[in-house]
C-alpha cells in the first residue's frame, strides 16, 4: 500500500469508479441571457421563462397548449392529415428522411397542432406551430391543418388563434408549400365575413412566407418579447441593401414601435390577456373571463 492510499480516508480507498452515481442528463438548462443555470422541471412550470431574467426561452407546441387552453374539453383537429412526398424531393438528404426524422424527434406527425378548447370558458380554435419539426416550416399538411382550424371555428361559431413559431415556407414541397400561403389567407378572410375574431401571437421566430402571409392578418397581433421576426434574416438584408441595421431590428420591440404589433405580452399573461380580449371582441361581459 502507497502512502497516499493510508492518507486517504476509508469511504474514498474503496469507491469503485463503477458505482459512482452520475447526474442524469438534461436536468440543467442555462439561460441565453442572463447564463443562470436553472432546473429544468422549474424553468417547465414557469412556462420556459427565465425566473432570473424573464427570457423567453422557445416552448414546444403540446407544451404551450396544455399551459393555455382549459384542461376539460380539448379536441385535435387535423390530426389525421399526414406529409407525403409529391415531388420526390431530394437534397443531401431524401425528404421522407427528414420526415421521419422530425417525427421521432418530437413525437408530432407535422410542425402545427390544432386544437379545440376554451380558455377561461371561451370556447375556441387554436393553431400552434413545433419548431422542433423542420424549422416549423409550413408544407400542405400545415396549410391543411390551419384551414380545417378555421373551418372548425366558422362552423361552431367561435373565434381563432394561432401561436406561430417557424422559418417559413418548406422548401421540399415547393410550389405546393407557397401555395399555403393564398390558402390559409382565403380561410381567414372567410373567418373575417362570419365576424369572427381572429388573434396572431408571434413567438420566436416567425419568418419567412408565414410572417408575410397568415401572420399578420390578426384583428389583434400580439408578440412574445424580444422575438424574431420578419420575413428575410438580417444577415440577408445587410448583405442586401449594405446598410448596417439598427439595434434590435426584427426583434417584437422594434415591430412595435413600427406599428406592426399590436402589443407585447409576457407568456405567462398570454391565457389572460387573450381570453380578456376575446370577450371585448365578442362583447361578452368583463366577468365572463374569471
Amino acid at each position: 500500500m502507497s502512502w497516499l492510499e493510508k492518507l486517504l480516508p476509508p469511504k474514498i480507498q474503496h469507491t469503485d469508479p463503477a458505482d459512482r452515481r452520475t447526474v442524469p442528463e438534461g436536468l440543467w438548462v442555462k439561460c441565453p441571457s442572463c447564463e443562470v443555470v436553472l432546473y429544468k422541471t422549474d424553468l417547465e412550470e414557469n412556462h420556459n421563462v427565465c425566473p432570473s431574467c424573464s427570457h423567453h426561452l422557445r416552448i414546444g407546441a403540446r407544451a404551450r397548449l396544455n399551459a393555455f387552453l382549459d384542461g376539460e374539453g380539448r379536441y385535435e383537429i387535423g390530426h389525421e392529415v399526414l406529409p407525403v412526398d409529391p415531388l420526390k424531393f431530394k437534397d443531401s438528404r431524401k425528404y421522407p428522411e427528414r420526415l421521419k426524422e422530425a417525427m421521432d424527434n418530437t413525437g408530432e406527425t407535422d410542425a402545427l397542432v390544432v386544437m379545440g378548447g376554451s380558455v377561461h370558458s371561451i370556447n375556441l380554435v387554436v393553431a400552434c406551430f413545433e419548431f422542433d419539426f423542420m424549422g416549423g416550416s409550413m408544407g400542405s399538411v400545415v396549410g391543411e391543418r390551419f384551414v380545417r382550424g378555421v373551418e372548425t371555428a366558422i362552423a361552431q361559431k367561435v373565434p381563432f388563434v394561432c401561436f406561430t413559431a417557424t422559418g417559413g415556407a418548406r422548401m421540399q414541397e415547393g410550389l405546393l408549400s407557397l401555395m399555403q400561403m393564398a390558402k390559409t389567407n382565403a380561410a381567414l378572410t372567410r373567418l373575417a365575413k362570419k365576424g369572427l375574431p381572429y388573434i396572431s401571437v408571434l413567438t420566436d421566430p416567425t419568418m419567412g412566407g408565414v410572417s408575410a402571409g397568415f401572420a399578420f392578418l390578426g384583428d389583434v397581433v400580439i408578440a412574445e418579447p424580444k422575438a424574431l421576426i420578419g420575413f428575410a434574416g438580417p444577415r440577408v438584408i445587410e448583405s442586401t441593401v449594405r446598410v448596417t441595421l439598427p439595434e434590435g431590428f426584427q426583434r417584437a420591440e422594434f415591430l412595435q414601435t413600427k406599428g406592426a404589433v399590436d402589443f407585447i405580452c409576457d407568456r405567462r399573461e398570454l391565457r389572460k390577456t387573450i381570453a380578456t380580449t376575446l370577450a371585448m371582441l365578442q362583447r361578452q361581459p368583463a366577468d365572463a373571463v374569471s
